[in-house]
């Protein structure tokens, strides 16, 4: 699980915090944030796990700061362009300078929050980081978006502007241009908060406690919520936060999982290792992060699910059990370009070079993991990217090394419905805008593979 998931799943669009020591101190730690992300090239996450000026905020601030970073980062290809059409002539700007005036845009276009305080508080940080100079530049230049910034807004092509250009042309040759098109603009969109729930039996009760709706797929979804660690039944270990897609792979195994010995490959942080043992599994939880692997020892001691599990660290292209096993899942490191609307600092670290890096690691273990899978086992492979290079074309390659490697297809009735995602040749292609009516889902590619007796 993501930090984001256990301090502050809010819907924060439409207040301010309140006193103005505060309302400097969330932004303050969004600017931190901002150049974390984009300056450092730090993830996100590891951002927020770093920054005291945050941990130091309340609730309600953290939940508002997240808000300003996420929108910043999700919108920035369309802010860049207004700052540019703002600025009566080029200037030098430094970084700290520049996401100042980002965070002021994301503010007055993209949020809830009155002009007059979006543009002040922006002015106020200039001045706190000692740009005595450049204050009337931000006032002016703010106080310009508000006043045209919507029209010219009206105007932009948001899914090309907010869409780092190498990937857009990867996902036009992989899907066609509208089809790309959808995908980029489903990523502006911020992602809802889906649940699992440990005892299927207990569906409904969670349902009706945490007004969610429930999936076809079987996911308990909620449009908006507090923080997760406040709500009835986190703390007691009856559920865990888990995208729709994500919840899929582990379900292909069927109802005869229980009671069988099952690896999960590149396991942390957990989710599907829980899914697993809830189902009565015996799980070999592997992972070469031993940091990683202790978050998920610690999500299952808050589950009560860590009998079932052994936790080993390792490198998932090289280790080997002692005698070959029935069921493996893989959910192979990737570029996570399908979880661009949850994690919008993904699409400003990613480069064509981590892809091209990935696709190399993910075929040595997809290949280790065909190895270690018994004759008439099933070999689940995963990916939460968008690219085809590290999802169809992965399976493509295995079978042709392996003459015996094949399908087993994955059909609608499994999924409860779901079939726009499957594919002509039985694999799960989970696209952004996919249940859209519910709030769509993260990109993802599931196949489901057997080895020949």
């Amino acid at each position: 699980m993501n930090i984001n998931e256990h301090d502050l799943y809010a819907d924060h669009q439409s207040d301010e915090p309140a006193p103005a020591g505060e309302m400097l101190s969330a932004r303050r730690s969004a600017l931190d944030l901002l150049e974390a992300v984009l300056s450092q090239k730090q993830a996100l996450d590891h951002a927020l796990e770093r920054d005291d000026g945050f941990k130091a905020l309340s609730s309600r601030d953290k939940a508002f700061c997240r808000m300003i970073t996420s929108t910043t980062l999700r919108r920035l290809g369309q802010i860049d362009d207004l700052i540019t059409r703002a600025e009566k002539k080029p200037r030098v700007k430094n970084s700290i300078l520049q996401n100042i005036l980002r965070m002021g845009v994301a503010q007055i276009l993209f949020m809830n929050v009155p002009n007059h305080a979006a543009v002040d508080t922006c002015v106020r940080l200039a001045d706190a980081y000692e740009m005595d100079k450049q204050k009337g530049f931000v006032n002016g230049l703010l106080r310009t978006i508000t006043r045209v910034g919507r029209e010219w807004q009206s105007r932009q092509d948001e899914a090309r502007l907010n869409t780092p250009e190498w990937l857009l042309k990867i996902w036009i040759a992989d899907y066609g241009l509208g089809e790309a098109a959808n995908i980029a603009k489903a990523n502006l969109s911020e992602a809802p908060l889906d649940i699992t729930i440990k005892d299927e039996a207990e569906r409904n009760h969670w349902s009706a406690t945490l007004k969610a709706t429930a999936m076809s797929t079987g996911t308990l979804r909620l449009i908006s919520g507090g923080a997760v660690h406040e709500m009835p039944g986190f703390d007691d270990g009856m559920w865990w936060v888990q995208d729709a897609a994500a919840a899929i792979p582990a379900k292909l195994f069927g109802a005869d999982i229980k009671g069988q010995r099952v690896i999960d490959l590149c396991a942390a942080p957990g989710g599907k290792t829980m899914q697993l043992a809830a189902a009565g599994a015996h799980v070999t939880a592997l992972d070469r992060s031993a940091q990683r692997l202790k978050r998920l020892e610690q999500n299952l001691e808050r589950l009560r699910l860590g009998a079932n599990v052994e936790i080993i660290a390792a490198d998932a292209a090289a280790w080997q059990p002692q005698q070959p096993v029935p069921y493996i899942l893989l959910d192979a490191p990737c570029s996570a370009t399908g979880t661009i609307r949850r994690h919008p600092d993904v699409a400003h670290l990613k480069t064509p070079r981590d892809v091209e890096r990935l696709i190399h690691v993910q075929a040595n273990i997809l290949e280790n993991a065909f190895n270690m899978l018994a004759p008439g086992g099933v070999l689940i492979y995963c990916t939460c990217s968008i690219q085809k290079s590290e999802g169809e074309d992965q399976i493509a390659r295995l079978f042709e090394a392996h003459e015996d490697a094949y399908k087993l297809p994955i059909t609608a009735e499994e999924l409860g419905g779901f079939e726009e995602a499957i594919t002509d040749h039985g694999d799960l292609r989970i696209l952004p805008y996919h249940q859209a009516a519910l709030g769509g889902m993260d990109g993802f590619f599931i196949s489901r593979i057997t080895k020949k007796g």
